[in-house]
């Protein structure tokens, strides 16, 4: 069952309003990145159950945010794995149609396993998220929540910024502010100046 979010944090946007200059993380050793495969789902799902702490998750939340669009799986969603093929991660690709207005990509459901967690997977995650998002789309966005410490420090470093457009909203600042205390990061700092 999904924990509350922290007293203090909050739902957020980040953008990354180009494309140019795109990281370049390397997978780490002993794990390889590879496209979803029919059957995934379940790997996606056993994901999110064992690392996602805020979301409860199932084969309904897949359908509903997939279920649509699933010939787009192949060549959108990626999943980390050791070289002897235990899941390790994933994250998607996906796009919105309009959002403010004009299409962007969207950085998805990015999610590493517990077990796998600090070793550099989601870089790598990132690394291809990013260039697939950059072969249809000129800008991305995605959402997160800023309790998502790490995982807002690798947004922050592959490019991605507050949206300025919520920056005017008390609580969306006040979640920032925790955020920068933790992580004192230079992007982050200029958003917030």
């Amino acid at each position: 069952m999904a924990q509350p979010i922290p007293p203090g944090h909050a739902d957020v946007i980040m953008v990354r309003p180009t494309l140019a200059h795109l990281p370049a993380w390397p997978v780490p050793a002993g794990y390889r990145v590879r496209a979803y495969r029919p059957g995934d789902e379940h790997a996606w799902v056993a994901l999110h159950v064992d690392a996602d702490l805020y979301n409860d998750v199932d084969l309904d939340t897949f359908a509903r945010a997939y279920g649509g669009d699933m010939a787009a799986l192949a060549d959108r969603m990626f999943f980390a794995e050791t070289l002897a093929g235990e899941i390790a991660g994933s994250a998607t690709a996906w796009w919105i149609d309009d959002w403010n207005g004009s299409a962007w990509g969207q950085v998805h459901w990015v999610v590493v396993a517990r077990a796998h967690q600090g070793r550099g997977i989601m870089r790598g995650l990132m690394t291809a998220t990013l260039a697939r998002i950059a072969r249809s789309h000129a800008r991305a966005m995605l959402g997160t929540n800023t309790a998502r410490t790490a995982a807002v420090k690798v947004y922050l470093d592959a490019g991605f910024t507050p949206w300025q457009g919520e920056l005017a909203t008390p609580e969306i600042v006040h979640g920032w502010r925790l955020v920068q205390e933790a992580l004192q990061h230079p992007v982050l700092a200029a958003a917030l100046a």
